[in-house]
């Protein structure tokens, strides 16, 4: 349940902030994933190890789906699920940058019920429970209050805003800015410091699961790029995009998007 289990996350949270600083992210060992997806390093298998054992061990009847293990389809017998991302970021961390995070979830029923997204290097620990509102460092934060799409910051890298995806065959005028990793893009939303951010491309449960619980208990919205809710633990470990905004930016965003738009698959 949400109140017994955030406090294991936040544990298991910071006890991967010791595991991975103690690498030099430039000097770790690293190897291509096949099939061009993407990079690991020691680091990740490190962090994954650990929170495997710690968290299994403390919710044995709960099942399993991280970036860096073998998935398994006894998951989808369990009522609850962890969901992880050892490293979000992997290429910054490789890079010696600041902005990678852990990112532990749990979903209930394929929804998420408790969630952390920790920066260690940044010492930025963004925590939600359902019901329980978001936090960052301990104080309450909320999604921002801007109004107007056309005044707004959103995350989106360039890829997003071809015209191919908006209804009117083009993006609108908003300002972009864009961070490497998609669980700290979603937690900088929950926290008010962009007005929204969003992915058009398929995008792997681990770097949303905690993000989506983030926004939504700070007063966001969290959908797939066609408007539906985020559902989770499905077998094929993939959403359609994400938009994740303030309710108005959201309802906005989702107006202008072609539906019939590139999705999955493409």
């Amino acid at each position: 349940m949400p109140a017994t289990d955030l406090p294991l996350l936040i544990e298991a949270a910071l006890e991967a902030g010791k595991i991975a600083t103690r690498y030099s992210g430039t000097q770790a060992q690293r190897w291509d994933k096949p099939d061009g997806a993407g990079p690991v390093t020691e680091a990740d298998l490190a962090v994954n190890t650990m929170l495997e054992e710690r968290l299994c061990s403390a919710r044995p009847g709960y099942g399993w789906l991280s970036e860096e293990s073998e998935d398994s389809t006894d998951r989808l017998d369990r009522n609850s699920t962890f969901i992880i991302d050892p490293i979000d970021g992997t290429r910054s961390f490789a890079e010696g940058a600041r902005t990678w995070a852990h990112s532990i979830a749990v979903a209930d029923n394929g929804v998420v019920t408790a969630a952390v997204i920790y920066l260690p290097m940044r010492d930025l620990l963004y925590t939600a429970a359902q019901g329980q509102g978001a936090t960052l460092n301990g104080k309450t934060i909320t999604t921002s209050d801007t109004a107007e799409l056309l005044q707004s910051e959103i995350l989106a890298a360039k890829p997003n805003l071809d015209a191919r995806h908006w209804r009117d065959a083009q993006a609108p005028d908003f300002e972009g800015a864009y961070r490497p990793s998609l669980a700290y893009r979603m937690a900088l939303v929950a926290q008010g410091r962009f007005d929204g951010m969003l992915t058009l491309r398929p995008s792997w449960e681990w770097d949303i699961a905690a993000g989506d619980l983030i926004i939504r208990e700070a007063g966001g919205v969290c959908s797939d790029r066609t408007g539906q809710r985020l559902i989770f633990n499905n077998l094929h470990p993939r959403l359609n995009g994400v938009i994740a905004a303030s309710a108005s930016i959201h309802q906005q965003l989702s107006a202008l998007l072609d539906p019939a738009g590139p999705g999955i698959g493409t």
